[in-house]
């Protein structure tokens, strides 16, 4: 099951430090013992539902620019919004061999939050739905639990449909 530490006792990552600075709450979730990996065996250790836990894909457009995609769970990129909503005619996924040095974050781990290269980020519009939702927390095995309208000010989030 989720082991929910007080916040002083948990590893802070980098994506922590960034929301402390920036005065956004948050809870944080260590889920490091679990051996959970997909986002829907995250949110069951946490014990959430998986349309509240939010998985960071990252993706590559027509003009070679880079975006960043969070989508439930249970959810599956749907490409062809996508491509609308970042304006290209077409957008795939990047090779996993590109993310660590594209994003500084590992398969698993990846947050919109302190991305090493800036890019767009959207979020399905289903988020906006939830007084709060998980996302990664920059480090396989932690989460972070916010108000997804925090995401607009904190990395230019925009809400939008994007899942099949």
């Amino acid at each position: 099951m989720s082991r929910k530490k007080k916040e002083e006792e948990i590893e802070k990552t980098n994506v922590m430090r960034l929301l402390d600075q920036a005065k956004v709450n948050y809870l944080a979730h260590d889920y490091s013992k679990s051996g959970a990996l997909s986002a829907e065996e995250v949110a069951k250790v946490l014990g959430q539902k998986p349309e509240r836990v939010f998985k960071t894909l990252i993706t590559v457009g027509k003009s070679k620019e880079h975006y960043a995609f969070l989508l439930p769970a249970d959810k599956e990129l749907n490409l062809k919004k996508a491509a609308k909503a970042a304006g290209e005619k077409n957008i795939e996924m990047i090779p996993q061999k590109e993310l660590l040095p594209l994003t500084g974050y590992v398969h698993g781990g990846c947050s919109p939050i302190g991305l090493k290269k800036a890019m767009p980020v959207f979020v399905d519009e289903s988020a906006l739905r939830y007084e709060t939702i998980c996302l990664s927390a920059g480090k396989v095995g932690f989460q972070v639990e916010l108000d997804p309208k925090a995401l607009e000010p904190l990395v230019g989030a925009s809400f939008v449909p994007l899942s099949l």
